[in-house]
């Protein structure tokens, strides 16, 4: 049984902790009239970012990573149909309006 103190997990939470601060620090993006609006590119990048972050949780806190290599490429497979589904719906929309 592992201690109190497991270096992998922390190391873990503090990559899941960045990628949260780091988004709101990147998107400034502003019409002529200094309305914040949304890019499509920083958007993408947040579903990106998001996707990575549900892996990392995938792995790291829900034990994927010791399990079966079927559930891993099954859990793998499961985060880029999220985030095809969640990009492209984003797209389409935005060709739509």
């Amino acid at each position: 049984m592992k201690g109190v103190f497991d270096k992998r997990r922390l190391i873990a939470w503090l990559l899941l902790v960045a990628i949260t601060l780091l988004y709101p620090l990147i998107d400034h993006a502003a019409d002529k009239n200094g309305t914040l609006t949304a890019s499509t590119f920083l958007t993408v990048a947040a579903i990106c970012l998001a996707c990575v972050k549900l892996r990392v949780i995938f792995r790291e806190f829900m034990e994927v990573r010791s399990a079966p290599a079927l559930l891993c490429r099954i859990t793998d497979l499961w985060v880029v149909l999220i985030a095809s589904v969640l990009i492209a719906t984003y797209l389409a929309g935005r060709a739509v309006a």
